[in-house]
């Protein structure tokens, strides 16, 4: 994925409602976890728009995503649950594109997508 040119607004976003005042990596976990799940409608309809090696998702799969996952799940990657083949499992939320979601949804995800491609971590 290439890098994106840095987006002041989403910056500003991001470390004033996602992850202020935290304090090392796991305050910043927890903030994206928070800020995931205020700003996200669930469930909704995701596409896989990228294969990832800890997940089952073929690119172009649809899938339901319930909720976020538990908070001590997402040390290394946001993960949300969805429900595949009968089952319900966790898939890192940067492999997966919204179908149709709304203004909240979409801006949450963008700035989760925008956060993994400028290289940033815990």
């Amino acid at each position: 994925m290439k890098k994106p040119n840095k987006d002041p607004v989403r910056e500003d976003r991001i470390h004033n409602e996602a992850i202020a005042d935290a304090n090392g990596p796991e305050e910043q976990v927890m903030g994206w976890c928070d800020y995931l799940d205020d700003k996200i409608r669930f469930p909704f309809q995701a596409k896989c728009i990228a294969p990832k090696v800890v997940s089952p998702l073929r690119k172009g799969e649809t899938v339901e995503v319930q909720r976020m996952a538990p908070e001590d799940a997402c040390s290394a990657d946001m993960l949300v649950l969805i429900r595949w083949h009968g089952r319900t499992m966790a898939v890192p939320l940067s492999q997966l594109g919204a179908i149709d979601p709304d203004e909240s949804t979409a801006e949450a995800i963008a700035d989760w997508h925008y956060w993994v491609a400028q290289g940033y971590c815990f």
